[in-house]
């Protein structure tokens, strides 16, 4: 099988995907890009993906970009692991709708909340309305201890981190439920080296910025 290249920068997006991969417990070539330096628009980049963002892989041909295909990309590709429900699985639906929950209606939910913004008529909004949205998180995440009950998957490290970084900006009102996931999701200890070596990275890219 050909190596996995992991393209990351830290305290981003992609820090789940390297969590992730660390729960996989399968080895990826990993190419880190100083955001602060503006690496991540530099032509050697774009040619991955053309709109600068993290994460991305590239997995012999095949290049995955956005956060939520690149999730499932992988645990469907090592799926020894468990991260993933196969197809013929009846929580593989619960997982997808998660999966793509996150970007399709929490991620601009918060944003446009934090923004002030409208969502617009309800007709033409892809979440509808901010309280849904939230409230539909907290009923999947009771009584738990994940999205899928017992069965931890790739969806929540996801919503780990998605729910640890909106609730630490205030971005979402802390909510016990939405607390304890978090705290739960943080204590695996794979989560606990991604974080530990990202603080590492992030100090560099701070003292190069600096120089």
């Amino acid at each position: 099988m050909p190596d996995i290249e992991f393209f990351h920068s830290p305290n981003t997006r992609s820090s789940g995907v390297r969590v992730l991969l660390e729960e996989l417990g399968v080895p990826y070539r990993l190419h880190v890009l100083n955001m602060r330096a503006g690496e991540h628009l530099e032509g050697a980049y774009r040619a991955v993906n053309p709109m600068a963002k993290v994460p991305a892989i590239r997995h012999g041909e095949a290049v995955v970009t956005e956060q939520a295909a690149v999730y499932l990309y992988l645990a469907d590709l090592f799926p020894e692991a468990g991260l993933a429900p196969a197809p013929t699985e009846p929580d593989r639906g619960t997982y997808l709708r998660w999966m793509v929950f996150y970007g399709s209606c929490f991620e601009p939910a918060v944003i446009d909340r934090h923004l002030k913004r409208e969502p617009g008529p309800r007709a033409m909004s892809a979440y509808a309305d901010y309280d849904s949205v939230i409230a539909r998180v907290k009923e999947a995440l009771t009584p738990g201890p994940y999205l899928l009950g017992e069965r931890f998957s790739a969806a929540d490290i996801l919503w780990g981190g998605a729910l640890g970084w909106t609730t630490g900006f205030g971005l979402v009102e802390p909510a016990p439920v939405l607390t304890a996931y978090v705290e739960r999701i943080r204590s695996r200890p794979a989560a606990r080296m991604v974080a530990a070596e990202d603080a590492q990275l992030a100090e560099a890219h701070q003292a190069a910025a600096s120089a």
